[in-house]
């Protein structure tokens, strides 16, 4: 792992040691500058998760991804500056009622003498910072608000908004490994009614603003509402793509995104 390449693509200037100020500063710098997205999938591009790809993508390539894209090359940062990393997973419940597969990847890290949990794959809602696993109290990020709750023998993620606390996802602490996620990422990046094989999302989060791109709708959440906006074709997606999440493609380049009731 290039660290120094991984830090210009963040914009990080801090040190590489593995204490818990590193780990909060890596992960907002990497939450902050590489945006969430699924747009090779659309592109009839496979989804590497071997290290060398992932460095190619997302710090060569300028890319971005989605978890297992993000918080494989995050992990693989952190345990390259020392820090013991357990990979886990997760089953989202953020805007669904059903049991839900599992197919999040997040990360377990020790920092500081006590276990965080690390997560800069989950997109627009996604920590900017790591929690603490064993405390149950509200961290504010900025102007957002979690916690971790205990739940039957599992772990809850959840977030704050206008309506109240939401689960994010469901996760346990069973160890992790690349094989498993293989299993995970080929049923999210190719099974026919995985959410991200027919429409396009880009999502980025920040201290005062989160920004969401769906196919052509354009979302900019505040903690007073969110402000939609229909971009009128491919090629305002395009410009959208650079100018708000700093990913650029070819002119001409287009997403095989599929139309949906209420999303443009």
């Amino acid at each position: 792992m290039n660290l120094d390449a991984y830090a210009a693509r963040i914009e990080y200037g801090g040190a590489f040691t593995p204490t818990l100020e590193t780990l909060r500063a890596l992960h907002f710098a990497h939450a902050t500058h590489i945006p969430f997205e699924n747009l090779d999938i659309l592109l009839g591009k496979p989804i590497l998760l071997d290290q060398e790809s992932l460095a190619a993508k997302l710090i060569e390539g300028q890319r971005g991804g989605y978890c297992f894209e993000q918080n494989g090359l995050f992990a693989a940062v952190l345990e390259a500056a020392g820090f013991h990393v357990t990979r886990l997973a997760a089953r989202v419940r953020m805007g669904v009622t059903e049991l839900r597969p599992t197919s999040h990847m997040l990360l377990l890290v020790e920092a500081g003498g006590e276990p965080w949990i690390a997560d800069v794959g989950f997109g627009g809602e996604g920590l900017l910072y790591p929690l603490p696993l064993h405390s149950s109290e509200v961290t504010r990020h900025f102007n957002w608000q979690y916690r971790i709750l205990a739940e039957d023998g599992i772990h809850v993620l959840q977030s704050q908004g206008r309506e109240g606390w939401a689960d994010l996802y469901a996760f346990t602490l069973q160890r992790q490994e690349l094989v498993d996620y293989e299993v995970y990422n080929h049923f999210t990046s190719t099974y026919p009614r995985s959410p991200f094989l027919n429409r396009l999302v880009v999502q980025m989060p920040g201290p005062e603003v989160r920004w969401k791109l769906v196919n052509r709708l354009l979302s900019k959440q505040t903690p007073e509402g969110t402000v939609d906006t229909v971009l009128p074709d491919d090629d305002a997606i395009l410009a959208t793509l650079a100018e708000r999440f700093r990913l650029r493609f070819p002119a001409g380049t287009r997403f095989a995104y599929r139309e949906l009731a209420g999303i443009s």
